[in-house]
């Protein structure tokens, strides 16, 4: 399981990646690359996710320098991080970045 120290460790060194879809929810949602990095290092690992076909991962939500709720699910390919999806969260979903919803 990915911990959220080797996840931000992996971000400082650059030894990460997006997956397809995560680059491209990225992108829906208008987030830059920085903010996604800037999101992960303020951020906490608020749920982890056994191997569900991707390999285990976790969601780690934070923050952008100008406050922008994020969240990114982080996996591990070899020794790198993948970003699987990022996305900014809101209701119904989840109540507030950090709390699910009733959906």
């Amino acid at each position: 399981m990915p911990t959220l120290d080797w996840i931000k460790h992996c971000v400082i060194t650059q030894h990460y990646r997006y997956s397809r879809h995560g680059d491209r929810e990225r992108q829906n949602d208008g987030l830059a690359l920085d903010e996604i990095e800037q999101a992960i290092m303020s951020g906490r690992m608020i749920e982890h996710y056994d191997d569900t076909g991707r390999g285990e991962s976790c969601l780690v939500a934070g923050f952008t320098d100008a406050g922008k709720p994020v969240h990114a699910i982080c996996g591990r390919i070899g020794d790198d991080m993948v970003i699987i999806t990022v996305y900014i969260p809101a209701p119904p979903k989840f109540k507030n970045p950090y709390e699910r919803g009733t959906t």
